[in-house]
């Protein structure tokens, strides 16, 4: 198991990224990908590495409604 930061953006539609929530969580899991299936409510739409090295994950429901998750690996 790996140890991660994880920053959680709940984003709706009406609202928009702007006033997204934001939560900041610390968690143990195997990779990026096992933590959003285990604990997300919606599928994954997408799937960054970013240059720095932290990996994004984008899920949604299709209808506006999203939660990015930015993993950071300590």
């Amino acid at each position: 198991m790996k140890e991660y930061e994880i920053l959680i953006e709940t984003i709706n539609p009406c609202g928009g990224e702007a006033h997204a929530q934001k939560e900041i969580i610390e968690a143990e899991a195997e990779s990026p990908e096992a933590y959003v299936k285990e604990n997300g409510r919606y599928p994954v739409i997408d799937h960054v590495q970013m240059s720095n090295g932290d990996t994004q994950i984008i899920t949604g429901d299709g209808a506006g409604s999203m939660v990015r998750y930015t993993f950071t690996e300590f």
